[in-house]
């Protein structure tokens, strides 16, 4: 840690971005269940005072900075331990304070979340839901479905030859633990087995698509979700429109599409709340 009197030499923007990246290091500490110290819990009370002392704040971000620091320390006794969680948040929102200062707005995958840490075994997935990502170009996009997949149940994630790696830092970040938890293959698309449906523009309304599971209709089944910039290829649709179909989400705005991984939460959402109606067996939801 850079004494204090150290820090309040620095120029201003890179010592905003000094204390910008020793609060993300305590979140990181924090998140991993390893408490700060009285000392260290000190030290932040007193980034916050020298941070408060600093005028060229715009009022709203000043006051921010001052209302962290009051809960911080009414938060503490002496060299007591301050809570966790409100240690943790009080030290976000004065990150996002500094970075926003220094004009360094953080990209989604910049966000500092819970370590994922899950149970593979808790997972209830409904039996036969299974997902192809075709060509998912975004590591971003990739931890993403893998944590709406296993949020929605999904039994298991198929991905094509040339689908982002589950595994890029950008990936496991997002996913959240999901990659470990959620089982993967990678996949060619002639090697899909059974029903099969894609998400695309052209198709029926997720309102009235028949979700595999939906009376008359086997509860075995695979969503296609194609490329952030082609979409589902010719060869997938063709195979979708010989089994299943096309699902679509009706929009109406002036934009007329929506990122993938928001159009597979979606889609995901209205499939499993069609499962659940078909009395298929989740955690928690029916019991």
């Amino acid at each position: 840690m850079l004494p204090l009197y150290k820090l309040e030499q620095l120029p201003r923007s890179q010592r905003l971005r000094k204390i910008a990246r020793d609060f993300g290091e305590f979140e990181s500490r924090l998140i991993r269940n390893d408490n700060l110290t009285g000392v260290e819990i000190q030290y932040v009370t007193g980034i916050l005072a020298l941070l408060a002392r600093d005028a060229a704040f715009p009022p709203a971000a000043l006051q921010a900075l001052l209302t962290v620091q009051e809960a911080l320390t009414s938060s503490i006794a002496g060299d007591a331990p301050a809570n966790a969680a409100d240690l943790r948040r009080s030290l976000n929102t004065a990150r996002h304070i500094l970075l926003a200062e220094t004009g360094r707005y953080p990209a989604d995958w910049d966000f500092i979340g819970a370590d994922g840490a899950l149970d593979p075994a808790k997972r209830r997935p409904f039996p036969g839901m299974r997902v192809y990502l075709e060509d998912i170009r975004s590591p971003f996009n990739v931890g993403a479905m893998f944590r709406t997949a296993e949020s929605f149940g999904a039994e298991k994630i198929l991905l094509s030859p040339l689908c982002a790696d589950p595994h890029h830092p950008r990936a496991e970040r997002t996913a959240m633990g999901c990659v470990d938890a959620l089982p993967w293959e990678r996949l060619p698309l002639d090697a899909l087995e059974g029903p099969v449906f894609a998400l695309e523009t052209g198709g029926i309304d997720l309102t009235e698509f028949p979700f595999p599971g939906s009376p008359d209709v086997s509860a075995q089944g695979t969503m296609i979700v194609g490329s952030e910039e082609l979409g589902v290829s010719p060869a997938a649709l063709a195979l979708a429109d010989a089994s299943l179909g096309r699902l679509s989400i009706t929009t109406y705005g002036a934009k007329g599409s929506l990122n993938v991984s928001v159009a597979f939460g979606i889609a995901m959402q209205k499939w499993a709340e069609a499962l659940i109606l078909q009395n298929h067996p989740i955690s928690g939801i029916l019991r």
